[in-house]
C-alpha cells in the first residue's frame, strides 16, 4: 500500500515506521518544523516491542508532492484537525481514503461533511508513546493496536487491504464489523483515563491508591456510557466494568498521553475530548457533572502547561 501519514508525531510516526518495516510505501506529510527535525535526525523507534530505524525516510510538506495515495493515516491531535482539511481534500481528490485515529467522535462528522461520507473510514488506536528531544518515538507500552472498519459500504475493500498490511507489520490490528461501537468504547475509556490522570497530575497507580479519586474515573466511564446510549450506541454496564478493570490492571506508573503533554507544558486535547462529550450531551439534553468537573480542572493547563 501507499500510505500517507498526516501528523508524524509519536503515534503517526510509530505506525508509519511499522508499515514501512513490513515493506509498504510510507510518506510522512508534515509541517516544515517537523520536516527539518526528521531530515536532521532521521526516525527511530525505541520500543518495548522492538527497536527500529527507518533507513529511507520519505518526507513531504505538501500534498502536491504525493502521487496516487491509497490511504491517509490521520494521526493529528484534535486541536489540529481544522488545519489539515485542505491537505485532506487534496489527497482525497487523488483517490485516498482517510483513516482517522483521533480521540473522541466529533471529528467524524466534521470530516464526512468536508470530504464526503465515502472518504472517511472509522478507526482508533491504543498506544502510549511520546517523542524524545530528537523527535524519535519512545514507545513505553506493550500494546500497539489499530482498529478500523468501514463507515460506508464502499470502504470494505480498502479495509481488507489495510488488514493485510497490518497483519504483515509488527503491530496488533483488527478489522471491526462494528467500528462505531468500538470508537465509543475507546472514547469512554480515554475520557476517564486521560481526564483523571491529567486533572490530578498523577499516574494511574497513584489515582488507584485513593479510592475517592479512582471512583471519579468510574463515574466518568458511567457518564460516557450514558452518552453513547443516548446517541444510539449499545454500550452497557459490562463495558463500563471492563474499562474499569483495565484501569485497575495498568502498571503503577502508567499514564495517559494527555497527562504526558501536561507534564511537558504542551497543548492539551481536553476541549476536543471532554468538551466534545459535553457538546454531544447538550444535543440529547444529558447532564454529565463529573465530565464537566474534570474539564474545569484541566482547563487552566490547556494553554499554560504544568
Amino acid at each position: 500500500m501507499k500510505i500517507v501519514v498526516l501528523g508524524a508525531g509519536a503515534l503517526g510516526a510509530y505506525f508509519g515506521a511499522r508499515w514501512q518495516q513490513a515493506g509498504h510505501e510510507v510518506i510522512n506529510l508534515v509541517r516544515d518544523g517537523r520536516a527539518e527535525q526528521l531530515e536532521k535526525n532521521g526516525l527511530q523507534l525505541h520500543s518495548a516491542m522492538g527497536d527500529y530505524t527507518v533507513d529511507e525516510l520519505t518526507i513531504a510538506t505538501s500534498p502536491e508532492q504525493i502521487v496516487e495515495p491509497d490511504l491517509v493515516f490521520l494521526a493529528v491531535k484534535g486541536y489540529h484537525l481544522h488545519g489539515t482539511l485542505d491537505w485532506l481534500k487534496a489527497l482525497v481528490q487523488k483517490g485516498a481514503k482517510v483513516y482517522p485515529v483521533l480521540n473522541g467522535m466529533e471529528h467524524i462528522s466534521i470530516l464526512q461533511k468536508e470530504l464526503g461520507e465515502e472518504a472517511v473510514m472509522g478507526g482508533l488506536s491504543y498506544i502510549i508513546a511520546t517523542l524524545d528531544e530528537n523527535g524519535h518515538v519512545v514507545h513505553t507500552s506493550k500494546f500497539h493496536d489499530l482498529v478500523f472498519g468501514p463507515l460506508h459500504p464502499s470502504q470494505q475493500g480498502i479495509c481488507e487491504e489495510l488488514a493485510l498490511a497490518c497483519n504483515q507489520a509488527n503491530m496488533n490490528s483488527s478489522l471491526s464489523p462494528n467500528i462505531l461501537e468500538d470508537m465509543w468504547k475507546k472514547y469512554m475509556f480515554i475520557s476517564a483515563f486521560s481526564g483523571i490522570t491529567t486533572a490530578v497530575n498523577q499516574p494511574i497507580g497513584v489515582v488507584r491508591s485513593f479510592p475517592q479519586t479512582f471512583r471519579i474515573a468510574e463515574r466518568v466511564l458511567e457518564e460516557m456510557k450514558d452518552l453513547a446510549v443516548a446517541h444510539k450506541i449499545s454500550l452497557t454496564d459490562e463495558h463500563v466494568a471492563q474499562a474499569f478493570e483495565r484501569l485497575r490492571g495498568f502498571d503503577h506508573e502508567m499514564t495517559s498521553s494527555m497527562h504526558q503533554d501536561r507534564r511537558k507544558g504542551l497543548p492539551l486535547e481536553s476541549e476536543h475530548l471532554h468538551g466534545g462529550a459535553l457538546r454531544l450531551a447538550e444535543e440529547v439534553n444529558l447532564s454529565m457533572p463529573y465530565t464537566e468537573t474534570i474539564l474545569g480542572m484541566i482547563k487552566p493547563y490547556e494553554a499554560y502547561g504544568n
